[in-house]
């Protein structure tokens, strides 16, 4: 195997092994902070470096029962990672029973909803690319929307679509 095959192996190796250990402890923190219930509180964990290290940023919504009766709990989500501090964003969704429901990706921490409020979900444009005084409201009364749209800059913005495993 030559020098940069190894190399390569190394690195993906490596990768791997920190990817699937913060994986593995996202379960402990996810259940501390719905244990705690603390509504628009935000932990951190971990502690990301220009040098290494990850941090996961997560929000505690709050949680709505909809019209048939269902408990969603809702927690934002930023995992900070890599050299170049890349941040993964997610809108979790959880059951009465704190068990995983499903999930949005979003593009950016900017794209994530700011609060949960009479069901809906609020997102505010922070971001300096897109409207300030624009904002999308998502209601959850219904249900979870497979896909919603988030408004940006006049009729722009991006479509999110809803994971479950």
């Amino acid at each position: 195997m030559g020098t940069l095959s190894s190399t390569l192996l190394i690195i993906a190796l490596t990768l791997v092994t920190i990817y699937s250990s913060g994986q593995e402890n996202d379960e402990k923190i996810l259940k501390q902070v719905l244990e705690k219930g603390l509504v628009d509180s935000e932990f951190v964990f971990g502690k990301w470096t220009e040098h290494g290290g990850t941090e996961t940023h997560l929000k505690y919504l709050g949680h709505i029962t909809n019209k048939k009766g269902k408990v969603f709990k809702i927690v934002t989500s930023s995992w900070i990672w890599g050299l170049s501090h890349r941040a993964t964003s997610r809108i979790l969704i959880f059951n009465n029973r704190d068990q995983y429901i499903g999930e949005y990706y979003v593009i950016t921490v900017y794209d994530l909803p700011t609060k949960l409020q009479n069901g809906n979900l609020i997102f505010k444009n922070t971001d300096d690319d897109c409207d300030k005084k624009l904002f999308t409201v998502v209601s959850l009364n219904r249900g979870l929307p497979k896909k919603f749209f988030r408004k940006c800059k006049g009729k722009f913005g991006d479509v999110y679509s809803f994971y479950s495993d």
